[in-house]
């Protein structure tokens, strides 16, 4: 009787703990997330009234950006927060350009920053773009690198994750094949630093995103869903460059990668689109019903 119950109790214990990571993975899926700068137009005029038309529309959380001298159009940290959580939005992530830090090694720049997206209560902290002048080598990538792992010991302290989101430029091949993507994933710590990918501008680069979370295992934690135009049509181009289109629109096969999240250790993606055609609110609810219908099953 006494093995019998032993046993009932370990199967019990490992049922719980199965049903804790489910509903853990399910929760995080169950958010669809948009990055506000597709409406950097709108937020800047009216903050309340374009987070509360993300909600309207069926977004769940919001990647925020627009953070600059300790507040995000004119509200503070605090207040930002509230309007995000009045309308029942989850923020797990949001953009910080760090320049002070990152150019000029002004360390309490960056940890008011961190200070500040820990007050908005993130999960992830992210460096979200280099200006021309930071990335002229692979020497500039790699004193990059070295700066990023000591604000992801900072981001750590303050209860938060680091991650770094690309671009098409990080992908440069700055001679035998090596790329500055390549020094951030081989010189950042993989426990510490983790990356956001933008689909989209990978695509841009011609190379493969599910190739990249093959070789990145588990460190792709966040995704930049956008789509790609069929440079077929001349009206979706621009300088001889494919334009965005909402998702599910384009050439991306988004059903195939989404197949892939278990391996790249996605938790979070955000739709962002960089320029629109259609009138914006429209695009972003035509990228968030393809996704409902396809990618969430």
């Amino acid at each position: 009787m006494s093995t019998r119950r032993s046993f009932i109790k370990q199967a019990s214990l490992a049922t719980t703990s199965l049903m804790i990571g489910r509903n853990e993975w399910f929760k995080k899926q169950e958010l669809i997330g948009l990055q506000l700068y597709t409406l950097r137009n709108e937020i800047s005029k009216d903050v309340e009234g374009t987070i509360a038309k993300v909600a309207e529309i069926g977004y769940t959380s919001v990647e925020v950006f627009g953070y600059g001298n300790g507040k995000f159009f004119g509200k503070t940290p605090e207040e930002f927060s509230a309007i995000i959580k009045k309308n029942h939005l989850k923020t797990p992530s949001g953009h910080y350009m760090m320049l002070g830090y990152l150019m000029k090694g002004d360390h309490d720049d960056m940890k008011k920053t961190i200070a500040d997206a820990a007050i908005m209560g993130h999960d992830f902290v992210v460096i979200p773009f280099l200006l021309d002048n930071m990335r002229t080598s692979l020497d500039d990538y790699k004193k990059l690198a070295e700066k990023i792992n000591a604000a992801a010991v900072e981001a750590k302290s303050a209860g938060l994750k680091l991650a770094y989101h690309n671009h098409n430029f990080e992908f440069k091949d700055w001679g035998e094949g090596k790329t500055g993507f390549d020094v951030f994933a081989k010189e950042t710590d993989p426990s510490l630093v983790s990356f956001e990918m933008d689909i989209y501008w990978v695509t841009r680069a011609g190379l493969d995103p599910i190739k990249i979370m093959k070789d990145n295992p588990g460190r792709i934690k966040m995704w930049h869903v956008k789509d790609m135009a069929d440079k077929k049509e001349a009206s979706y181009t621009t300088n001889g460059d494919q334009y965005f289109t909402e998702v599910g629109t384009g050439i991306i096969d988004y059903k195939e990668i989404f197949r892939h999240k278990k391996e790249s250790g996605m938790e979070y993606f955000f739709v962002e689109q960089d320029q629109v055609k259609l009138p914006v609110y429209e695009s972003i609810t035509k990228s968030l019903d393809y996704i409902k219908k396809n990618l969430l099953s």
